[in-house]
């Protein structure tokens, strides 16, 4: 299988980072795919980057550690606007 990505491939900006797609994410952080998208719409989190033939988003190991951090934030009850600007700030 062929990934043609918008972006870089990860190799080519010094990650050896795994990619996955929006459903392996959910499998792995145990989030709905709703709220996924939902977080890619606010931009609480980003796409690593998008094939060009199908259109599918692909994420990485990164991805998967700031949403287990977004995870425990909310678990602590504290607002999504809130993580956001403390995201968009580097706090977190």
């Amino acid at each position: 299988m062929v990934m043609h990505l918008t972006q870089q491939p990860l190799s080519k900006r010094g990650g050896n980072l795994n990619t996955y797609l929006i459903g392996d994410i959910a499998n792995k952080t145990g989030l709905p795919i709703d709220t996924l998208n939902y977080y890619l719409r606010i931009g609480l989190i980003k796409e690593v980057g998008r094939s060009e033939r199908s259109g599918y988003r692909y994420f990485n190991d990164q991805t998967v550690s700031e949403l287990k951090v977004i995870i425990k934030l909310r678990l602590k009850h504290i607002p999504i606007k809130v993580i956001k600007q403390r995201i968009s700030n580097g706090i977190f």
